[in-house]
């Protein structure tokens, strides 16, 4: 059991970032991050407020909740770059993910606003990947969990992730 809902919380399993990022790897996963907002509109777009409910795994998130995660989690993705990329290896402010899933604007409120700031947070965001110099994806910010130095070619890979990750517990929790 403890397996399944290991497979059902990472359908395509963890990032693994790769031991050289080459520029094809950029690439695509830039091309991930732009075509994330339409991807998930067309999977959520006819879905009913009972639909919205499903979940992908016991105990995991709402459809809704997914939806609204990604707005939270991208939109603060976007700070995160700009920051590294105006200030010397920044910490960041991390952010508790499940307490903000757990409020009011993640749970009951449409998901028609989150799409909205998907689709134009990845648009500038994707304008600004698409234009960084190889010294700007060298640049990195601090984690403050772990003190971790992530360079933004490595986010750039994660957020790729991420959208796919979110992306397949919708596809999985609309099954449900």
């Amino acid at each position: 059991m403890e397996e399944n809902i290991e497979q059902l919380k990472f359908p395509i399993g963890k990032f693994e970032k790769p031991k050289i990022i080459t520029e094809n790897h950029i690439k695509n996963w830039i091309e991930t991050i732009k075509n994330f907002p339409q991807k998930l509109k067309s999977e959520v777009e006819n879905l009913s407020k009972d639909d919205l409910k499903k979940t992908y795994r016991p105990n995991g998130w709402m459809i809704s909740q997914v939806v609204n995660h990604c707005a939270d989690s991208h939109m603060n993705s976007l700070v995160r770059f700009k920051l590294a990329l105006t200030e010397e290896t920044p910490t960041i402010k991390p952010y508790q993910e499940n307490s903000w899933a757990e409020l009011v604007d993640s749970k009951d409120f449409s998901i028609e606003s989150s799409i909205k700031m998907l689709e134009g947070i990845h648009e500038r965001w994707t304008f600004i990947l698409e234009n960084l110099s190889e010294i700007e994806l060298n640049r990195t910010f601090i984690h403050p969990e772990g003190q971790e130095e992530i360079s933004l070619k490595t986010n750039i890979g994660i957020y790729a992730w991420h959208c796919n990750h979110h992306l397949n517990h919708v596809i999985i929790a609309k099954r449900n």
